[in-house]
């Protein structure tokens, strides 16, 4: 069937469907994903075809706007702040989303896109399937993880959840409202919206389905992005050159003061007597030294497995393969759901302890790599659930759901 996936966001909330298509290709689908421009290298050689979506998230985070969202202290006061700045993507990329949907038989719809995708897909006529990369709907055992860790109870917990939930459909309100404009029929989507299966694109082994959701809501297992290449010749020669190194990266996060961040980082791994490799990503990291390596974007898949641990922002993508790489890690958590994914890591005994962004400094942050890497427990209990993850396949059970959606 012809299959049009949607999604919005970071590198992290992209990559994923990369994979998780190619493998829909491989089982005789056509595939198109829609998803940023600047995106779309990603999908070389994989088979999917590619929907350019207008937004550049890296430009909106350095925006004015989005550096905002650092003055943010709470997980309520960022999700605020990011509201605004998603209802005005939301209405900028809902033309290029009405005509990729017209092409699908199904839609496959991300968790970043949920109310407007469910809508086409009501309006189009065409069955739908949810595809989320974090657990989004409520339940009473553990909060609405951008808002934060620290339980609420079980009715707070729920209650918690419906708020975000609440909040995502006021923000596409408007661009549901507009498709109108677009010569879409009139909506039933309060009375539907519930009905649409979901399933969630990581493991049950790191975050086990909650007890209180709803048939139709399941975990599927991770779906590793499709990566090509290799590492840079840079890099191989400096991991050739002297024992595993550090990974340091925050990924698709900005920082306040990417000099300061840099000069700690720098200090913690000189401290903690650990060769480092830093990406710059969005937020500029930068670093100097025979020691020290600073490098762009490369496939975590190859570079991961052969360090000593890594440090990352915890975004749900960058977790994902740390645990595929099996080794032991440090989150720095920035904003969003990373708070959660940090929490399951160390849950998980596979980091030593969470070093916030908004608290990191050279000494807590050297104590953990310390720990991170002097401790072989922390690695033998990430080796062990990397080689549980490698038996699982996250894709047999959106092929299985596809099959069930009706005609």
């Amino acid at each position: 069937m012809r299959i049009v996936m949607m999604t919005a966001g970071s590198r992290g909330d992209v990559a994923p469907y990369t994979g998780l298509g190619a493998g829909l290709v491989r089982a005789g689908h056509e595939v198109t994903l829609a998803a940023h421009a600047v995106f779309e290298p990603l999908v070389a050689g994989s088979g999917v075809r590619f929907h350019p979506l207008p937004v550049d998230p890296r430009a909106v985070l350095h925006s004015a706007r989005g550096r905002r969202l650092h003055d943010a202290r709470t997980g309520a006061g960022k999700l605020v702040r990011l509201a605004s700045m998603a209802r005005a993507a939301a209405d900028e990329m809902t033309a290029a989303l009405v005509d990729a949907a017209r092409d699908g038989e199904v839609l496959l719809v991300g968790g970043a896109l949920g109310p407007l995708g469910y809508a086409l897909a009501e309006r189009l006529s065409v069955p739908a399937l949810g595809l989320h990369l974090q657990p989004l709907h409520p339940t009473a055992e553990f909060p609405a993880p951008v808002l934060g860790t620290r339980s609420l109870g079980a009715v707070g917990n729920r209650l918690s959840g419906r708020v975000v939930m609440a909040t995502v459909d006021l923000l596409f309100a408007d661009a549901v409202r507009s498709l109108r404009r677009h010569g879409l029929p009139s909506p039933g989507l309060a009375r539907k919206r519930r009905t649409w299966p979901v399933l969630h694109g990581y493991s049950r082994l790191v975050v086990p389905r909650p007890r209180d959701w709803p048939a139709g809501f399941e975990v599927s297992g991770y779906w590793w992005p499709h990566e090509t290449g290799r590492l840079p010749r840079d890099v191989e020669d400096f991991l050739a050159a002297g024992p595993p190194p550090v990974f340091v990266g925050l990924g698709s996060a900005t920082v306040p003061d990417p000099e300061r961040v840099s000069r700690a980082i720098v200090t913690a791994l000189r401290a903690a007597k650990v060769r480092g490799i830093v990406q710059r990503g969005w937020a500029g990291l930068a670093a100097d030294g025979d020691d020290i390596l600073t490098v762009g974007e490369l496939p975590h898949s190859l570079l991961f497995p052969r360090t000593a641990a890594v440090v990352h922002h915890a975004g749900a993508g960058t977790t994902a393969a740390v645990l595929r790489a099996g080794v032991p890690t440090v989150p720095v958590p920035v904003q969003f759901d990373a708070a959660f994914w940090a929490s399951r890591l160390t849950a998980l005994g596979i980091a030593p302890a969470v070093v916030p962004l908004r608290r990191l400094a050279s000494a807590p942050l050297a104590e953990a790599l310390r720990r991170a890497t002097g401790d072989a427990a922390h690695r033998t209990r990430a080796r062990a659930l990397a080689d549980r993850l490698a038996l699982e396949d996250g894709v047999a059970p959106v092929l299985a759901a596809l099959d069930r959606l009706p005609g």
